[in-house]
């Protein structure tokens, strides 16, 4: 991937690549540190594309390299590639001495994110100045366009790829949590380059060439040539680019902080375009996250958070223009605008996302805590923690200016995330978990009403708005620089929160309060499923309470509770005991916030859960979902799924075919199954319009035949079951039925009756002729008194 240029072959990258399949990889890596300080940068720069391959592997996939994702602290490789790649480490000591030279390393356009490969198809600068004045026109045409990138840009972008690109891992294995040597890298890269406490350390080499310089004005159609290959590097001087700056230290090395955050956030969030997202577009091939990759952006925004709140309180508190550039360093600048400008318009498109087309399952938990996590940045201040439990912390009014310019990140995900709430099983410990989770954080104290202010300084009217556009408000996409905010700050707050909701949702958004009348309704809908969820939690475990009770040693036997249909439909194995204590714990915490969030009516509260649970008394969990019938058989509506999701009605599930030929029950003996299915199969076939015939009769011997040779209480059972009518009819024909004399159960009950018979000296002819005797008798009297029991 180096430049086209004419070079020699190299020796050493040959030796390297014999030594990769033959060395193990401590002995690899000693060879590889005695390399990087003994040989010059023009021997380096031959083996650096092949090393970093190795290490991260390739862009497509298809070489998996040092499997960082795989890779635990357990394992005995683990210690060896932490020091190899180390901020400190030998390979970054290899990108400082290539970085030093004018090498250039390229990347195909095609593995860069969507959104900026598709602006420079189109001949559009890109958003981010780290793709600025990059572009390499290949020889053979525009098809195989090339992004040229420094040492460390090139770095950084490999480590970063490596998260999303396509892996082949062996079977039984997948992508890693949070100990694994990529996570942990991450958080060693963010707190070296971002630190909160201190500068960056300097490179070990000196580097006139390592610096940014400030972003040019985007315009609608930039030709290829105004950032081609003979163009100046982006990164010739430092972002701030003031004389004053650059003779501070700290400013020869901030480029390598800026360039890491952009390449993380553009290679981890950028995969949603803004103008996709206003248009209501789906790109061609959407890119789906997975829950590591989410994880990996938590980690990301819980340091980004914690950076910025690093910013010392006297600059925090003075204005921007109050200070000199003497005084306040790079570092301290970055500090100051890096959520605002760096993460929060990409993140919030990611997050909408995923919020949008995320399995509704408990692995949105990853998801979840992302957005709790940006939305409260108080939580990674530095400060001791308070001993006030959290919901009793209240948020500190400096924040207010957070909240209004993050205002769709409070009110516009918590209405996506209570459209999710209403379709998800809430009885599910792991889902109930997320909803309580969300109030809990939307009840801190006074964060309700810092929201509820934003939303009222958005609907204020400003007739000026679009005749008042600052250059200091300005986002990168829009023109605007890296201190523009210096020069110029927007005490506007009107301004302020009207700017980013038309920034994210466009001019012409149609704004849904999160405080009005709308959303209360839909919030009462949440809070009327929760009640239901909480009986459905409880009936659930008092049904498990009895299934626990009715097991014995005689269940064996089919004593016991054996019927499998009897079994909750839909309840997963751990959602019984402590699981579904902690659903009802959660759900009543949930219900206590939601009502201090929305300052809800008590009364109103307990009058819907006490019409709720008087309903339930009157038996409306056994009632049938919400159907329509129709010459199919019954046919589900929108409401009858959703009180099935949430357990509130369910059909009674029946086994819908042939009785007789039904899996072999454990307390059945399989051999007598067979056998006696046989036998009565030639006797049906024989024997089957006698049956019908008698069966048909209005008078007595056919309502004893009916007795006999159907069941009633099935076809009862099976009208509330969702099925064909084709199916009702065929099981309600007259058949003899021989299946119940292989029961186990059955077998020890004419065992006992024929030892029993012998103990009053009666033979086995006899016994058999007294059983059917008083099977006769017994049918003969259910049918005579039948109409009096129905009756009683």
């Amino acid at each position: 991937m180096a430049n086209p240029t004419l070079q020699q072959p190299s020796f050493l990258l040959a030796n390297l690549k014999a030594d990769a399949t033959t060395k193990p990889l401590l002995q690899r890596c000693q060879d590889l540190v005695k390399i990087i300080d003994e040989y010059p940068a023009k021997e380096l720069h031959l083996i650096f594309p092949w090393l970093v391959e190795c290490v991260f592997g390739s862009l497509d996939g298809v070489i998996a390299g040092w499997n960082l994702r795989l890779l635990h602290s357990r394992s005995n490789e683990y210690n060896i590639v932490m020091d190899f790649l180390n901020p400190s480490g030998p390979m970054m000591k290899l990108v400082y001495k290539l970085q030093a030279e004018e090498y250039k390393y390229e990347i195909p356009i095609n593995y860069l994110p969507g959104p900026v490969k598709a602006c420079i198809q189109e001949g559009v600068l890109p958003d981010c100045p780290l793709f600025h004045n990059k572009l390499q026109f290949p020889l053979s045409g525009l098809l195989t366009l090339n992004i040229a990138f420094n040492p460390f840009e090139f770095f950084m972008f490999n480590f970063a790829y490596c998260l999303i690109s396509p892996k082949n891992y062996p079977p039984g294995q997948y992508g890693s949590s949070t100990d694994s040597a990529y996570f942990v890298l991450v958080d060693t890269y963010l707190k070296y380059f971002l630190p909160t406490e201190g500068s960056v350390p300097p490179s070990p080499f000196s580097d006139s060439r390592g610096s940014v310089s400030a972003p040019s004005p985007r315009s609608s159609s930039v030709s290829f040539a105004s950032y081609g290959i003979h163009s100046p590097s982006l990164l010739k001087h430092h972002i701030f680019h003031q004389p004053s700056v650059n003779a501070d230290p700290a400013a020869q090395e901030i480029w390598r902080s800026e360039t890491l955050l952009q390449m993380f956030v553009e290679i981890w969030l950028h995969h949603y375009s803004l103008e996709m997202y206003q248009k209501l577009q789906s790109p061609q091939e959407p890119f789906s996250p997975t829950e590591e990759h989410v994880l990996v952006v938590r980690l990301l925004v819980k340091h980004v958070h914690a950076f910025s709140n690093s910013l010392k309180p006297e600059q925090l508190s003075s204005s921007p223009s109050a200070h000199s550039h003497t005084h306040t360093s790079p570092l301290e600048e970055f500090k100051r605008v890096v959520v605002q400008r760096f993460v929060h318009q990409k993140l919030y498109l990611f997050l909408q996302h995923c919020f949008g087309h995320w399995p509704l399952d408990a692995s949105f938990r990853a998801v979840l805590e992302t957005w709790l996590s940006y939305i409260q940045p108080w939580r990674y201040t530095g400060e001791k923690p308070n001993p006030q439990p959290d919901q009793n912390r209240t948020v500190p009014e400096k924040w207010e200016s957070f909240v209004h310019e993050n205002l769709l990140m409070y009110t516009k995900l918590f209405q996506v995330f209570l459209n999710r709430a209403v379709r998800t099983d809430l009885v599910n410990a792991k889902n109930a978990l997320m909803v309580f989770r969300v109030a809990k954080v939307f009840a801190q104290p006074n964060l309700a009403e810092m929201t509820q202010k934003g939303e009222q300084l958005f609907l204020e009217p400003e007739h000026v708005l679009h005749h008042r556009q600052p250059r200091g408000y300005l986002t990168p996409g829009q023109g605007g620089s890296y201190l523009s905010s210096r020069q110029r700050v927007v005490t506007d707050m009107v301004f302020k929160v009207k700017s980013h909701v038309y920034g994210l949702e466009g001019q012409d958004c149609q704004y849904k309060q999160m405080f009005g009348t709308e959303l209360r309704g839909a919030v009462m809908k949440l809070i009327q499923i929760i009640v239901q969820a909480r009986q459905t939690a409880k009936r659930i475990s008092d049904h498990s309470s009895e299934v626990a009770a009715n097991k014995s040693f005689l269940s064996w036997f089919g004593l016991g509770a054996s019927d499998l249909n009897h079994s909750f439909p839909g309840a997963e194995p751990e959602e019984t005991g402590e699981y579904l204590k902690k659903t009802h714990e959660f759900l009543d915490r949930a219900l206590e916030n939601l009502c201090q969030i929305f300052k809800l009516n008590q009364g109103q509260l307990n009058q819907l859960i006490s019409n709720l649970g008087s309903l339930e008394d009157d038996g409306n969990s056994k009632q049938l979902p919400d159907c329509v019938q129709s010459e199919n058989g019954l046919i589900l509506t929108d409401l009858g799924r959703r009180q099935i999701i949430n357990g509130l009605r369910r059909f009674d599930i029946h086994y819908q075919g042939d009785p007789e030929l039904q899996p072999i029950r454990s307390y059945e003996n399989a051999l007598l199954v067979r056998l006696f299915y046989r036998i009565s199969s030639l006797i049906n076939e024989r024997f089957g319009r006698h049956m019908n015939a008698l069966c048909s009769r209005p008078d007595f011997l056919g309502r004893l035949g009916r007795h006999y040779l159907t069941n009633l209480d099935s076809s009862t059972k099976l009208k509330h079951s969702p099925m064909s009518r084709h199916v009702l009819e065929r099981s309600q024909r007259p058949k003899l039925s021989l299946r119940p004399l292989a029961s186990y159960r059955t077998i020890l009950l004419l065992l006992l009756f024929y030892v029993f018979g012998a103990l009053l000296s009666l033979g086995p002819i006899s016994s058999t002729v007294l059983l059917l005797a008083s099977g006769f008798l017994y049918g003969l009297l259910m049918t005579l008194f039948a109409d009096k029991l129905k009756t009683h």
